[in-house]
């Protein structure tokens, strides 16, 4: 890359590496490890599949045990999954790219960022790999997964199918290389994966919203450290801000419970009679509480919404099933959009309607119940309590991505820019929770969609102030750490975080960082791309 500064060729070089040292397979070994669980590594066959001849080799070359599941899977959440003899990697077809660190699987909404890098990167072979992977997961596990493991076959991610589907489509026909049998194959897929967001119990009560809501229930056994820290710091939390017995905590009587108890029991500490309920510590256990059921269901939906951990949907995301989310709505409103063009493009003339009439409902509903035309702004929706939230979180740029915003509402949302603008970016959120998806961070996929979003109504200008001042703090903070991160703090420009709520690491790596940082560069005007090159 002639002139350009050393500093902008070596994070080219790194991110162009990196799809290699990301890149997974069912013939690396690499591929079956994973750091969030114990035990030996296992790899999981759908039942209705063949035993491939070369895995016999695989299993001795790697240490590996392999399995069939127990039964098809036609739905996700069906697979019961205390009849799998421990969590394990489950089988894809082709190569994929995994995000970095403990991340070592194929995840949801990950991949649509990073196949937006493959492809500005010139490798449209593992990206179309990748949504072919997909279409096996809706074949074969019921949905597109969270990721490719076991113990996420009760729940999906953000819906980018039909986004990652068109962009792959529309690299081949660049290429001259358009496959029309093949993007029909694709639409039935992705039609048949939509179809969960919109019926129950994804269904956002009467609103004709759709919410996040994981078909599993208890503990999630995913995190890389005890599961049991994480929960008991959502223990803590809730007794000093409001004590046992309410819709997150019960007290526990061991010998009658007044509930259902399905996780572990956790101590309480008083040091005095009158102090109340204590965190820890070194005094007497007062009594045993427990996290209800319901706060279980809201922390798992919390994890199928990508965005774990934060306190938009409640502390420690205790409530997210009980909201009708902009991000999921917008995506969903995209999604109908998306299949009313490929219908369109296959020819499909009554899909074209179909697909039309229930993106113009979907937009009038989200209009309805998030958008605050006073604070100028759209919220998430608690139909249990039929109020919004008030949280104020960048998914609010989501309908300008989407195209669902009038003149009236971009212009609204352009003006509420300069309240979670900083340094380094947009903050993710106005709230210092002490959670990692909270203020004061930035993250590379939020940080596109607003981009775009703003650059799609006319606010070019806004877009590229954004976008340069995040990849500069991407490129300056790569030069220090020689790595490219997870998240940002973009109040103080740096790779360095302090979480206190939830996941403290900074994973390197990093798989939608490195895509986001092409896309967004790409989308820059010549004269902030010169001085990004130069810097």
């Amino acid at each position: 890359m002639t002139d350009a500064s050393p500093s902008y060729d070596r994070i080219h070089r790194y991110i162009s590496a990196g799809w290699d040292r990301l890149l997974r397979s069912m013939n690396d070994c690499a591929t079956f490890e994973d750091a969030k669980t114990r035990g030996k590594p296992v790899a999981y066959l759908p039942a209705e599949l063949p035993f491939p001849s070369d895995w016999r080799r695989l299993q001795q070359r790697c240490g590996i045990r392999v399995e069939r599941l127990p039964a098809r899977i036609t739905a996700l959440g069906q697979a019961d999954l205390a009849r799998i003899p421990g969590p394990g990697l489950l089988y894809l077809p082709n190569p994929y790219v995994v995000p970095g660190g403990q991340f070592n699987e194929m995840y949801g909404w990950d991949s649509y960022f990073i196949i937006l890098g493959l492809l500005r990167d010139n490798r449209r072979d593992v990206a179309r790999g990748m949504v072919d992977n997909f279409l096996f997961e809706i074949e074969h596990y019921g949905g597109v997964l969270n990721a490719n493991r076991t113990y996420y076959l009760t729940r999906s991610q953000p819906p980018f199918l039909t986004s990652m589907i068109l962009a792959v489509h529309e690299a081949d026909q660049a290429a001259g290389q358009s496959d029309s049998a093949w993007l029909r194959k694709a639409y039935g897929f992705a039609a048949r994966d939509y179809e969960q967001w919109v019926r129950p119990p994804h269904l956002a009560g009467d609103t004709g919203l759709s919410r996040f809501f994981d078909l599993g229930a208890g503990p999630v056994p995913e995190i890389k450290t005890d599961p049991s820290h994480y929960y008991r710091e959502a223990v803590n939390y809730f007794l000093v801000h409001g004590g046992a017995n309410g819709d997150e905590l019960v007290a526990v009587d061991q010998d009658h419970p007044s509930r259902p108890v399905i996780g572990p029991l956790f101590d309480v500490f008083v040091c005095d009679p009158g102090t109340g309920w204590q965190p820890g510590g070194d005094c007497e256990v007062e009594d045993k509480v427990a996290l209800t059921a319901d706060f279980y269901k809201g922390d798992r939906s919390m994890r199928e919404s990508g965005f774990d951990v934060t306190f938009r949907f409640g502390p420690f995301g205790a409530h997210t099933h009980h909201y009708a989310a902009v991000d999921l709505n917008c995506l969903l409103y995209k999604t109908e959009i998306d299949l009313q063009r490929i219908s369109l493009l296959l020819g499909n003339e009554a899909d074209v309607e179909k697909w039309r009439e229930r993106a113009a409902e979907r937009k009038k509903r989200i209009n309805q119940r998030l958008w605050n035309k006073d604070r100028g702004l759209y919220f998430d929706y608690d139909f249990l309590k039929h109020e919004q939230s008030g949280y104020e979180f960048a998914t609010t740029f989501y309908p300008l991505w989407a195209g669902l915003a009038s003149e009236e509402q971009a212009r609204a949302l352009a003006q509420r820019l300069g309240d979670f603008e900083h340094p380094g970016g947009l903050v993710i959120s106005r709230n210092d929770s002490g959670a990692q998806w909270d203020y004061p961070y930035g993250w590379a996929p939020v940080e596109l969609l607003a981009c775009e979003g703003l650059r799609r109504y006319g606010y070019q200008a806004d877009a590229g102030r954004v976008a340069y001042h995040f990849l500069t703090m991407v490129l300056q903070n790569f030069e220090r750490d020689k790595t490219i991160r997870e998240k940002y703090n973009v109040v103080t420009r740096s790779s360095e975080v302090k979480i206190e709520e939830g996941y403290t690491q900074n994973v390197v790596g990093f798989g939608w960082t490195n895509g986001v940082f092409l896309e967004l560069e790409r989308e820059l005007p010549p004269d902030l791309l010169a001085k990004l090159k130069a810097d």
